[in-house]
């Protein structure tokens, strides 16, 4: 009221005088007699919110240093005059103030909200009110807004909030109402396109076309971009494969971040190039792989893992190649296109976002093999075994072709990759439902859009499906539903260069997710086959992932998926990969995440034609026996139900008590290694004691059930106390992040389902090692990682026990 009363004031001068005085300094020589003066021109006026428009002219002026006496007649006049501009500055004041609130009050939005007013102009749904204003239409191509915004910077949490007024049952309902079999077969339709690589015209436009479809859904669409480095052939120079001096081809399938140049050597051929299959060659069949080149089948394990191995093997050169023993419809000139980083994201910036303003030196990922990699043909590889001269091969290494051969010193192969490195902007685009309770708790649902190939069961499904649950909660907001949390769409790119769009936004903004993300939910892949599901999630989601299996129908029968699959979660779970774009979520930034496939029922790995131009419509239409629209329906039932479960309840439906098994499970298998070796009687092995790792798996398992007693004590329509519960449970995954190493050298840094030293895994293999004369014992190594596994585990079961007086101090 003090700033309208001013500006009032301020209109009455100019209509009394025509000028007025705006700010008096004083003169620099000292001399108050001589006063500058700035003074508004007659005619230029000032907007309401104090800004001056136009120039201002500066005048001098000269007044008596010695003041004319006060008379009593002049003090009244001067009083008389002050009270007159005080009153007529109220009335005016007030006037202005009312005609001000007077439109802005009687104006509501979509929601039924009050507008909000900008100096008389009503702010869309998506613009910004910033310096500068951004369009409720702006495409990828030119909007960039800091992806956690929408849902993290001033939230208050709104403890007032109604409770929701539907009953889960009715919002399920809802939900399988709402799905549209003929809204997926019409997306599938316009969404698979191909040239849909990272960066590509194809894939910024169907960037847009999200954007557009958020943007009409008053979802808040925002946009993530990153500047990152990205391998394609070379069109100018192709990559080639010669045996001695014929040439066996030039491939059109390529893997991305290979090394480049020119190397020969002798070639020999290891199986799947597990390290099983390179110890079998090296000791067992004595092949020394130093300078070689190696020639391996897809498979079992990632192309990015083959060569890293490889490369650890002193090999120079690897070669990929389908085998119809393992890809038995695929033609024979099929090209296969993957990627060599052992890791996710842009490899040469690790563990930092590509963010346009980030200038980082020269730096590679360590997770790059530095060997020169490269896929051929099912037909080269024959023509290349056809000229190999006799040589034995373990039985396991035989697949369908007529002879395979190891490789003798005179067979010599030559291998040119050319592939260059291309600077590309990439566009992550996001929608937000916010919630009524916590909005700045989110569940976040993705999908990959971009695809190398024609890439129809990898990223069209996703991407469709994600665009069908953006629509259909949405509407359900609107027919009453009242989500307590935010449920974030997401959609990627770059995906097929190794989760590179997931990995940046997640290096961008780490700090902040993991105490606002509490789930992530994977739509890649859900659908590449028919009789069998598969599921990878982080232990905590394992309960809410079994009760939807339970709830959501076989489509086609009355059984529930659980039925249908085997009645035991347990028998449909696998250990989640790295190129899982679910997996740096949970092992990079400690988020619970989930994927998961309705798969053929003698699937034993992946969908075989992931990564070739046979990814399209006609196969996967085959393999599903023409059911990918049903399938694709009931792969939205069980995402949606898990999502909004998670955004119903007063509790988050994550259960902290699945993780006790886990560390049971490795602590008894570390101690029963531990066992071993001192029955081998291993010298300096009786300083070794695993009671301390063993006291903090207790530990663990009592914070665990004093959070469920509190659970069951609490009073669940106490929101404030709701939120405090919900913050142990959410800082479960975050901190089996091992604290004790840098995220800079060790990106992967969870002690159960991360990569690295620090795992449980890779202590129980190294034990094991030990015990089969394989590695020497290295006590202050073991005792180094027992140290900081169990504190892992204690700090934990600490946090996760709440208040400071709480915490178990027994170990």
């Amino acid at each position: 009221m003090a700033g309208t009363i001013t500006q009032a004031k301020m209109k009455f001068s100019r209509i009394v005088n025509g000028r007025s005085y705006s700010r008096f300094s004083q003169n620099p020589d000292g001399d108050s007699s001589r006063v500058e003066v700035k003074l508004s021109v007659e005619g230029e006026e000032e907007e309401m919110d104090g800004t001056e428009q136009g120039h201002v002219q500066r005048d001098e002026y000269m007044r008596s240093s010695v003041s004319a006496p006060l008379t009593k007649w002049r003090i009244l006049v001067c009083v008389g005059v002050i009270l007159t501009i005080f009153c007529v500055g109220l009335v005016i004041g007030y006037y202005v103030h009312r005609k001000s609130e007077l439109p802005s009050c009687s104006l509501e939005n979509s929601e039924g909200q009050p507008a909000q007013k900008i100096q008389n102009t009503e702010v869309q749904p998506t613009q910004k009110v910033q310096n500068t204003e951004v369009q409720p239409t702006q495409k990828v191509k030119n909007t960039e807004v800091q992806p956690t915004q929408k849902v993290q910077e001033n939230q208050d949490v709104n403890y007032d909030a109604p409770v929701p007024s539907m009953d889960w049952s009715d919002i399920v309902k809802l939900l399988n109402d709402k799905l549209s079999s003929e809204n997926i077969k019409a997306k599938l339709s316009e969404n698979s396109q191909r040239d849909r690589y990272a960066g590509s015209p194809v894939d910024n436009k169907l960037g847009d076309k999200i954007h557009d479809l958020f943007t009409e859904l008053k979802m808040e669409p925002w946009v993530d971009e990153h500047y990152v480095k990205l391998q394609f052939p070379n069109s100018a120079s192709p990559n080639k494969v010669w045996f001695g001096s014929e040439e066996i081809g030039s491939p059109k399938g390529f893997l991305a971040y290979s090394e480049t140049g020119r190397k020969k050597g002798r070639v020999v051929y290891v199986n799947y190039g597990e390290l099983a299959d390179l110890q079998t060659v090296t000791n067992e069949y004595k092949v020394n792989l130093n300078g070689s080149v190696v020639l391996m089948r897809a498979g079992k394990i990632s192309m990015a893992q083959k060569v890293m191995n490889a490369a650890k093997m002193g090999a120079v050169a690897a070669l990929i190649y389908p085998d119809q023993a393992d890809y038995k419809t695929m033609s024979e000139d099929t090209d296969l296109y993957g990627h060599v980083h052992l890791g996710s994201g842009d490899p040469y910036t690790p563990g930092f976002p590509s963010f346009n303003h980030t200038q980082f030196p020269p730096i590679r990922s360590s997770g790059l093999p530095g060997i020169l990699a490269q896929t051929i043909t099912n037909k080269m590889a024959q023509q290349i075994f056809a000229k190999m001269q006799p040589s034995k091969v373990p039985d396991h290494f035989r697949g369908n072709f007529p002879d395979y051969k190891l490789g003798q010193e005179t067979d010599i192969v030559d291998v040119a990759v050319y592939n260059k490195l291309v600077d590309t902007k990439i566009h992550n685009v996001f929608g937000v439902i916010k919630g009524y309770v916590d909005p700045d708790r989110y569940v976040v649902i993705g999908a990959q859009r971009d695809s190398l190939s024609w890439g129809y069961a990898k990223s069209t499904v996703g991407t469709t499906l994600l665009m069908e649950l953006a629509r259909v909660f949405t509407e359900l907001k609107k027919d009453g539903f009242k989500p307590k949390r935010s449920i974030v769409f997401a959609s990627w790119t770059a995906g097929d260069f190794g989760n590179v769009g997931v990995t940046e936004w997640l290096e961008g903004y780490w700090a902040s997710l993991d105490r606002k993300a509490f789930t992530y939910i994977s739509l890649d892949g859900v659908v590449t086959g028919v009789g069998s599901f598969r599921a990878s999630a982080s232990p905590l989601l394992h309960t809410l992932l079994q009760n939807t299996l339970k709830k959501v129908k076989n489509s086609g029968s009355d059984s529930s998926l659980l039925q249908s699959y085997g009645g035991s979660l347990s028998s449909l779970l696998t250990p989640m990969q790295m190129d899982d774009a679910a997996y740096p979520f949970l092992a990079f930034s400690g988020i619970p995440s989930v994927s998961f496939s309705f798969i053929s029922s003698q699937a034993t790995g992946d969908y075989e034609y992931f990564g070739t131009d046979m990814d399209g419509k006609s196969e996967l239409d085959r393999v599903t026996g023409q059911n990918v629209v049903q399938r694709s329906l009931v792969a939205a039932q069980v995402a949606g139900q898990m999502a909004l479960r998670l955004v119903h309840d007063h509790i988050l439906k994550l259960d902290v008590t699945t993780y006790g098994n886990v560390i049971s499970d490795h602590v008894s298998a570390i101690i029963s290694r531990v066992n071993s070796l001192k029955s081998d009687k291993v010298d300096q092995i009786e300083s070794l004691s695993t009671e301390w790792l063993n006291a903090a798996k207790s530990s663990f398992g009592r914070a665990a059930a004093s959070l469920a007693t509190d659970i069951k004590d609490s009073d669940l329509d106490d929101i404030e106390m709701c939120r405090i519960i919900n913050n142990r449970i959410m800082k479960v995954e975050h901190n089996f992040l091992s604290p004790y190493i840098s995220l800079r050298e060790i990106p992967f840094r969870h002690v159960f389902f991360g990569n690295g030293w620090q795992t449980a895994t890779d202590l129980e293999k190294y034990l094991d090692d030990v015990h089969k004369k394989k590695a020497s014992f290295d006590k202050d190594q073991v005792l180094r990682d027992f140290a900081l596994l169990t504190w892992t585990i204690q700090g934990c079961a600490n946090d996760l026990a709440g208040d400071i007086w709480s915490l178990d101090n027994e170990i």
